[in-house]
């Protein structure tokens, strides 16, 4: 593999300084060492090992056929934002007017979006941490600051996310709070108690809340992940993140959401002809056949999740020096291996010598240090042979 191209110091110093500042992904340079190596059990990036289900590709193969190949709403389809008021109604039992809805480029622009609704050069913006990184990175881009509030753990060794903690990081400069329930990556899962009681701060110092909810089907009791859009009004101060890519395998569609406040769809208009023009027209029908036709893919989904989540985490809590910590929800796993090496060293040591691809935990922020994460979200038998395969490195206790 070539290395890529550097920029000359004239030019890279040519480079607006929020641009310089963003960084590199270290679940990139993993993944791009074993990307192409049919033998590596590839753990890495957050998506399952099934592919988009036929009747969610027939319908974009319809609509194709059809002529629904032209550019359409910057919002996206209106049948579209019916399907997503349905979707939420059924699942959560909350109404969302089909008007707050607007259709992004997968969740990651659906951020990006947000943060430039919001974001004045120099605005804080709080992010638990370990964090996904793009939310770090989409701050930045925008000229905003990511603060991070470190995760705690409680005595039998889940994260927790005191209020006291984030309200502690508040600042003149903040303007924003978010919120990622379930987590990627630590599986962390926001009471709804705990999510009442930041609403009401949040309402009381006039901030906003970016509430990204990509995981909450994915969770492993008897519940839904409890939604901001259960607690707040159609006036607060929220924007709601969301894809098509997890629940429906549907990771390169590129196709998301977002869902905005009352008076927001001028706004959200322009961003998204100014971002993407729109998505495909034939994706946006598809979107609609995976929420109208897919609640069944979706708990074959979890269900696949919840068994390899159980096989991963008791066999990884048997290899020397690693600890686990059983997410509550979304489909990764925080492990704690202790071996002496950097956790980007320890990836690359595991790809080579395992043939297995993790994300080291520093890809996540410096709170992730010491830690690799996991992705799950793959078939049973995929999750033993890559358990069998790091017990070999590794060692059992």
């Amino acid at each position: 593999m070539s290395a890529a191209p550097t920029l000359s110091p004239d030019l890279a110093g040519a480079l607006p300084e929020r641009i310089r500042g963003v960084g590199t992904s270290q679940i990139g340079l993993v993944a791009d060492r074993g990307r192409d190596d049919p033998d590596v059990v590839k753990l890495w990036i957050g998506e399952g090992d099934l592919p988009t289900p036929d009747f969610v590709v027939e319908a974009a193969h319809r609509a194709m056929q059809a002529g629904e190949t032209r550019y359409t709403y910057s919002r996206g389809l209106p049948r579209l934002h019916q399907a997503l008021s349905d979707y939420h109604r059924r699942h959560w039992g909350v109404e969302v007017a089909p008007e707050r809805f607007a259709i992004t480029a997968g969740g990651m622009n659906a951020i990006m979006q947000a943060c430039q609704a919001l974001l004045d050069p120099g605005d804080e913006v709080i992010i638990p941490s370990p964090n996904w990184p793009n939310l770090a990175e989409a701050v930045r881009v925008t000229g905003g600051v990511p603060v991070t509030v470190p995760y705690r753990r409680s005595s039998d060794g889940r994260f927790t996310l005191p209020l006291e903690d984030v309200l502690a990081a508040v600042t003149p400069r903040t303007r924003i709070l978010v919120v990622n329930s379930p987590s990627n990556p630590t599986g962390w899962v926001m009471p709804l108690a705990e999510m009442e009681a930041l609403r009401d701060a949040a309402r009381e110092r006039g901030l906003w809340i970016i509430s990204d909810e990509v995981y909450g089907h994915f969770t492993y009791g008897n519940t839904i992940t409890p939604s901001f859009l259960q607690i707040c009004t159609p006036s607060d101060r929220l924007i709601v993140t969301n894809t098509f890519s997890k629940n429906w395998a549907m990771t390169g569609w590129r196709a998301g959401w977002i869902v905005y406040p009352d008076g927001l769809d001028g706004t959200f208009t322009k961003l998204g002809q100014y971002n993407t023009t729109s998505i495909p027209t034939f994706i946006q029908h598809a979107a609609v056949t995976a929420l109208d036709e897919g609640d069944a893919f979706i708990r074959t989904m979890v269900g696949r999740c919840d068994e390899s989540r159980t096989i991963m985490v008791e066999g990884l809590s048997r290899l020397k020096g690693v600890t686990v910590f059983p997410p509550e929800g979304a489909f990764y796993l925080m492990a704690k291996v202790e071996t002496g090496e950097s956790s980007l060293d320890l990836a690359f040591r595991l790809l080579r010598e395992a043939k297995v691809g993790v994300a080291p935990g520093t890809a996540f922020g410096p709170d992730g240090e010491g830690f690799i994460r996991i992705c799950f979200a793959v078939s049973p038998g995929l999750a033993r042979e890559a358990v069998a395969r790091l017990t070999r490195v590794l060692g059992e206790r």
